[in-house]
This record gives C-alpha cells, structure tokens and sequence, in this order.
C-alpha cells in the first residue's frame, strides 16, 4: 500500500466511523471523544507547563493499555518529573481508563493525517514516545522521526503474512522504521524483523503482561466476604470476559450440574447483554442483586467492571471466552497467575501465551459443549491432574516475568529519560 492509497483508506475509514456512529454506540462515542480534541490538548500542555518534559503512550484499547502499564507505572516512579500522556484509538480504552490517576492527561488520539499527526506533536513535544504492541500510524510516525522523537515499540508480535513481510510493504516497512527500538515478545518476531532488514532495532525482551498480571495478583485487595463465600462448599467455575457464543456452551453444563457454581463475567456489561445471559443461565442473579442471605444462586453474574482479575482466585477451572469469535480469546494470564487450569475456546492460534500453555498442559482448549462437559468432567474426578494443570499455570507465568525491567534497563542505558 503506498501513501496515496493509504490516505485514501484513512478517509474512507473516517467517513464510515461517521456513518456509522448514527446507529453504533462505540462509533458515536469514538466521533464524540474527538470534538475540541486540540482545544483540550492546548489546554493540557497549557496547564502542566511548557517547559514540562513528556512521556506520551500511545494504546490501541484496554488490553494494550493494561499491557504498558507496568513500563508507565515504572517510568512515573523513578522519573516523577516527567508528565505522563497517555492516548487511546477505541473508546473501549477510554471510557474506562478516563480517570486513570497514573497520567496526567489522556485523550483520544487524533485521526491520522499529516496535518494532525505535525499539530499533535507540536503541541504535546513529547520527550519520548512509547508505542504498545500494535496499531501503525503512518503520520504521527513519520512525524515524529521526523523531529527526531525517539519511539519505542513495547511488547510486539509480529506474524508472517502481516504487510511488513510482503514485496507490497514498503510503507509499513517504512513505518517500523521509525521505531528507535521494538521490543518483541519471541524470537520469531526477531527473525521475521531481521527478514526486513531491522535486526539492529528488535529486542527480544518478553511480554509486559506477565508483570502486569503478577503485580495484580500480589497486590490485590480483599473481594467483599459475601462474594469470597459464593460457592463455599461447592465445585466453582468462573468464566470471564464471555460472549454470547462462550455463554451457550457454558450453559449446557449449568443444566445438568447443578451443584457445580458459576461466576459468569461478560466481555460486555450494557444492559442488553446482561439481561440476556441472565435468562440464559436461568437461576443467575446480578451481582448488584446478590447478598450472602438471600438464597445463593447456581450462576452469579458480574455487572461491573474492575473486579474479574480478582474474581479468578476464587475458581476451582477457569474459563476465558472470546475463542468463539474472530478476534480470539482474551487475556487468559488474569487466570494463570493465580495457578488455576484454563480453558478457552478453539481461536487462539495469535495468542502465543495460549499455544504455549496449552502445549505444556495447564490450559485446555475446547471446540464444543461435549468437549467442555468431558474435560471439566475430568479435572474434577482427576485431583492429580487439576493440580497438575494447576502448577504448570503459575509457573508458566511466573518464569516469565521481566520484561518491563529490560525496557526500563534501554531507557536507562541510552538516556533517553533524563533529569
């Protein structure tokens, strides 16, 4: 794709977003979000100074923010002079991570185009940029290369088949190099990187993630006593971050188990989506509902969001859904961490933590609701095997923890946050 064409995608991308924020919440909210944007930026930098020195990460949505957090965190800390920006492209990021007492300002990103991408720099004179995992951005990058900003790539993945690696490339390989640094999660990233000629800039350093699930982990605060108690006695499955998909073949061991207890997080907490996996289950309450001495339901179903890393603890087998859907299943370490089996649906071949697990036995990928009954089946009879699973989880994540300290250890190294 070259500059042209790409120019043409971004407003055809933008116009649609338009268009589709008459009918689309998501939509109307990502056109919302970007109304005054500039003026509210002016005002920012305004209010924190124009000698401030900045630090500006940018995420995609919620799990890449979740995935920078530990370098951000770390960053704020031992350099607290620094003031953090930190930008969303999906309101899905935003509307949760809005008062995120980390940064000293977020916002929306700016669509992409050269007028943008100049206007956005001037204005926020980023000291150094931190780029998490995925979304390329020709304009800001190029902008910032520009004017000589470094730009790290924090936690990347990079697949054969993807633009970089095609003889069609030549502006996405243009835009890896404007990184000063990507580091990458494994060193098949690193080959497909030095296929391009950008070995020099790739460092195999891990996934931030890890860290990030060991700190929640080891850090938590207690869940209320009454939610801590749910399923005492009793068998207990909690199965966060649901689609409806993940929701149907869950229900079919609901039915015919009902000694076994249920702690159903969806992905989606509006209304809608609540009241149907509530009919669903059937003998299911709200969380919002729930009190330990009104009767305890079979199915407890979280309508809020913040709690579910902890929720995990509790469970006797996790469940991680979106491997129903295209875009795969969803953070399965939330689970891991605290040593318990996973089990997720069959999309999960980009999730390199999911394929590595699943190899060493302590997490299990399913295709149906007869697979699920007959795994789940088994690990309850089978109390060697579940702590088996259960080991090999926490182990898993624990022997990969580091990476945010080799990235903070570049920064440091090369001066690039300096007093």
């Amino acid at each position: 794709m070259g500059i042209f064409f790409y120019n043409i995608f971004l407003i055809l991308y933008t116009a649609g977003i338009r268009i589709a924020s008459l009918f689309n919440r998501k939509a109307r909210a990502w056109v919302k979000g970007r109304k005054n944007l500039f003026t509210e930026l002016r005002q920012w930098r305004e209010h924190i100074g124009p000698s401030a020195k900045t630090v500006w990460m940018h995420c995609a949505s919620l799990g890449e923010f979740e995935q920078g957090r530990p370098v951000l965190e770390q960053i704020k800390a031992r350099y607290p002079s620094y003031k953090i920006l930190l930008t969303f492209f999906s309101p899905g990021g935003y509307e949760i991570r809005k008062d995120y007492p980390g940064a000293d300002g977020i916002f929306y990103l700016p669509a992409d185009g050269k007028k943008n991408a100049a206007l956005f720099t001037a204005i926020v004179k980023p000291h150094l940029v931190l780029w998490v995992k995925y979304e390329y951005w020709y304009h800001y990058l190029t902008a910032l290369r520009d004017k000589k900003i470094p730009v790290v790539l924090v936690s990347a993945v990079f697949r054969e088949g993807q633009p970089f690696f095609n003889r069609y490339g030549g502006i996405w390989k243009e835009m890896l190099g404007c990184f000063t640094r990507i580091f990458v999660q494994d060193e098949h990233s690193v080959n497909l990187l030095g296929s391009v000629g950008m070995a020099a800039q790739a460092v195999p350093a891990g996934d931030t993630r890890f860290d990030r699930v060991i700190a929640i982990a080891e850090n938590r605060s207690p869940l209320p006593v009454h939610l801590a108690d749910f399923g005492r006695g009793n068998k207990l499955i909690v199965a966060g971050s649901t689609w409806e998909e993940d929701e149907e073949l869950l229900v079919h061991y609901v039915k015919i188990h009902p000694t076994v207890k249920f702690i159903i997080a969806p992905h989606e907490i509006d209304n809608k989506r609540l009241h149907e996996a509530k009919k669903l289950f059937g003998n299911a309450l709200f969380y919002s509902e729930y009190v330990a001495d009104n009767g305890a339901p079979q199915v407890l179903i979280i309508d809020n969001i913040g709690m579910l890393s902890r929720l995990y603890e509790l469970a006797d087998i996790t469940y991680v859904g979106g491997g129903f859907t295209n875009s795969g299943i969803h953070n399965i370490l939330e689970a891991a961490v605290y040593g318990k089996p996973v089990i997720f649906g069959p999309v999960y071949e980009k999730f390199h933590e999911a394929t590595e697990l699943s190899e060493i036995g302590g997490a299990f990928p399913v295709n149906n609701a007869l697979e699920l009954e007959a795994l789940l089946n088994r690990l309850f009879s089978d109390k060697a095997a579940a702590e088996k699973a259960s080991a090999l989880s926490r182990n898993y994540v624990y022997e990969k923890r580091g990476a945010t300290e080799k990235i903070l250890g570049y920064l440091q190294e090369k001066r690039l946050l300096t007093n």
